[in-house]
């Protein structure tokens, strides 16, 4: 318990250092808290975007399903109610500033579906690798390398693929052809199309925690009820995009990648048009701090905290298998995430909550890949008989 507090003494440390900063010192202070807050809600109710699915998939367990949606629908909500603030009419002309909308294409199906597949290889989306460093997985860092190196790949396709694919494709803001009274109307009732079919496939759920235990308990060292860090999930992606930008958490890593690229002269000359998407964008590193940046390093230090107060740090050395594992995984989220402008928290999450046709398509070709990955693996392990 000493422990978690000190390290989260350090985390506020940081965060009151870098406030009286000159430049946008106030936003990284609270990309380190937001960031801190979003490492424990993840630690705590394990909200891992390929666990959920796994577990839905393969056990038919419902409660990180559920998480989701509820999620994207407290998201949704919050989302359209900071639209309405600042935009009050949807406009044909102007989309919400940094909101993550992004072209809808083949290119960005590819991407998911292989952003998918790579989850399934490393046993983690690009987020619960970062919350998992947290928790002493000496595996991640290998993932996160490998996605490093994923990006790199995605930024030498990227402009055959934005010249045969991406540069005509539609940027479709659901808002603009319903206004946001429609969008909400058509996102909350997708969401319970998608839990009906959900509770239609579910089986026996995981028994609850028992009521008699201590608060402290409960909030320390027991995982949080997935229904509790979906409601944490959509709130913080509310206030990060309502203060600071869209929840992501690939934009910086893409951005040591295209830096690293660049020194070398892996980088194209001209990468076309990828600079003016919104999304987890990415830039060659001129500045040491960044929001991005800062917001990842604290959601690690707020997963560790999390982790130490609930006895669940246990660091353990990666098997050779398990760093090729993971490492082969990270490329194939790099490629898939850089493709398609984002990863499960950017595209996904604040894509659907933001009302983007784009968040919707990467979701469901995500979880495609997901699937196909956990149907290869599931063949190859039945004996064959001969």
């Amino acid at each position: 318990m000493v422990s978690a507090a000190a390290v989260m003494a350090a985390v506020f440390v940081a965060a009151w250092l870098l406030a009286p900063l000159p430049e946008g010192g106030r936003n990284l202070s609270l990309s380190v808290l937001l960031g801190a807050a979003f490492g424990i809600v993840l630690q705590r109710s394990r909200f891992c975007f390929y666990c959920i699915a796994r577990d839905f998939i393969d056990k038919r367990e419902t409660s990180g399903m559920f998480a989701v949606l509820i999620a994207l629908g407290v998201g949704t909500l919050g989302y359209h109610a900071v639209f309405g603030a600042f935009l009050p009419v949807p406009s044909p002309e102007r989309l919400p500033p940094g909101a993550h909308i992004g072209p809808v294409s083949l290119a960005l199906v590819a991407g998911a579906f292989v952003f998918g597949v790579g989850m399934r290889v490393s046993g983690s989306c690009i987020s619960a690798h970062f919350y998992r460093l947290g928790e002493g997985a000496l595996a991640s860092p290998f993932a996160l390398l490998g996605a490093g190196v994923g990006f790199v790949l995605g930024f030498a396709t990227w402009n055959a693929l934005y010249l045969a694919l991406i540069q005509e494709a539609p940027v479709v803001w659901l808002p603009q052809r319903l206004g946001y009274g429609g969008t909400l109307l058509l996102q909350g009732a997708l969401l319970a199309v998608i839990g009906w079919a959900v509770i239609r496939r579910g089986g026996a759920q995981p028994r609850a925690a028992d009521a008699g235990v201590s608060p402290w308990q409960s909030v320390l060292r027991d995982r949080w009820p997935p229904a509790v860090g979906g409601i944490l999930v959509g709130f913080i992606g509310v206030i990060a995009y309502l203060r600071i930008a869209p929840l992501g958490v690939t934009a910086e890593l893409g951005s040591l990648a295209r830096t690293a690229a660049a020194g070398t002269g892996w980088l194209p000359d001209r990468l076309e048009g990828l600079d003016t998407f919104a999304g987890c964008a990415t830039v060659v590193k001129r500045m040491l701090l960044s929001n991005n940046g800062v917001f990842v390093l604290a959601l690690v230090a707020g997963a560790w905290a999390a982790a130490l107060a609930a006895g669940a740090f246990r660091p353990r050395l990666p098997s050779v298998k398990d760093i090729a594992r993971n490492f082969a995984g990270g490329v194939l989220m790099g490629w898939g995430g850089m493709t398609a402008l984002g990863c499960t928290v950017g595209t996904l999450l604040s894509g659907v909550m933001a009302g983007a046709l784009s968040g919707w398509v990467f979701g469901a070709a995500c979880f495609a890949g997901i699937w196909a990955g956990l149907r290869v693996v599931r063949a190859s392990a039945q004996p064959r008989i001969t």
